[in-house]
Parts: C-alpha cells; sequence; structure tokens
C-alpha cells in the first residue's frame, strides 16, 4: 500500500467502520458479523473477506478511543507489524506503508483517525444522542454539530427537550 496523504476515502472508511454498529429497535447491532451485510460493506469499502477480523478489531478500538474509553495506545496491537519504508526511485524517494494483506483496511481507518485527530481536533465523536451508537466528522464551521443525523438523532432530542420543558412548565402551573 503506498503512502499518500490521507482523503476523503480514507476518511469515509473510518466513519463508515465506526459506524458498523447502530442502534436497530432499541438494540445495537454488529453489521459485520451478519456476513451478507459484512460482505456488502467490504465490496462498498474495496476490502476483503481477509480484512473482516482485523477490521472489526481496529472498530472496537477506534470506537472506545473516540468516547474517551480507551487511550490511543490501545491501537498499538493493530499497528505491531505495520512498518514505513523508503524506496529510491528515478524520480525521488517514494515512500510506502508496509502491511499484511490481512491489516490493509484497518490500518487505513486508523492512519484517517490519526489524521482527523492531527488536522481537525474534535471533530470526529460520537453522537450526541444517547442512545444512538453512530459517530460523525463534524465538518461545520463553528465546530457546533451534535448528532450524527439531524432529521433523526438531533431531532429526536429537540423533541425530547421541548417535551420536558412543557412538562416542567406545566408541573410548576398547577403549583
Amino acid at each position: 500500500m503506498e503512502l499518500v496523504e490521507v482523503g476523503l476515502r480514507d476518511e469515509a472508511l473510518l466513519l463508515d467502520l465506526l459506524n458498523t454498529t447502530p442502534v436497530v429497535e432499541g438494540r445495537q447491532r454488529d453489521m459485520l458479523a451478519d456476513r451478507a451485510q459484512a460482505w456488502t460493506w467490504l465490496h462498498e469499502h474495496d476490502a476483503t473477506e481477509a480484512e473482516l477480523a482485523e477490521l472489526v478489531a481496529a472498530r472496537n478500538v477506534l470506537q472506545a478511543v473516540v468516547r474517551g474509553a480507551e487511550t490511543a495506545d490501545a491501537l498499538e496491537p493493530l499497528l505491531d507489524a505495520v512498518a514505513l519504508r523508503a524506496r529510491a526511485t528515478k524520480g525521488g524517494v517514494r515512500w510506502e506503508l508496509d502491511s499484511d494483506d490481512a491489516r490493509r483496511g484497518a490500518v487505513r481507518a486508523i492512519l484517517a483517525w490519526d489524521a482527523l485527530r492531527i488536522a481537525s481536533p474534535g471533530r470526529l465523536r460520537a453522537c450526541g444522542n444517547p442512545d444512538c451508537r453512530l459517530f460523525l466528522i463534524d465538518r461545520s464551521k463553528p465546530n457546533t454539530a451534535r448528532w450524527c443525523s439531524m432529521a433523526t438523532c438531533g431531532n429526536r432530542m429537540k423533541a425530547r427537550r421541548y417535551h420536558q420543558r412543557a412538562r416542567t412548565a406545566k408541573t410548576e402551573e398547577q403549583s
């Protein structure tokens, strides 16, 4: 795998990987545990079945790191056999990331996380809805996005706050 600047494709891989454990009908689901969904996900991200186990391991650690339950050094076992190699070419030096094929996707996701951490600190985060397990990359200028989706989580959270205020106002009126 040639080492290039982490791009939007890698960020999409990272975000899609983090979001493979959504809450559906009140229960967390692992999309990569279902063979058909895993195959579709792998195909959409140019990954192979050989990469699945490492992608799941990277996802689990990255989710914990982004949520603050783990520190970045928890990623170390996933990066043990990864090396950066210099190759002299006629045009200059080319840097390549050297990892086994089974870790390719996991390493891409970890590098994308690290690039976001450096270039856009605090922009990758968990959804502000405590009932949601998804993540978002906040691309807004003021860095104030709180929900993975305004149409679902944002709307639900605003409705909850509205109903809470209405209940509080009604209770105060009755007192």
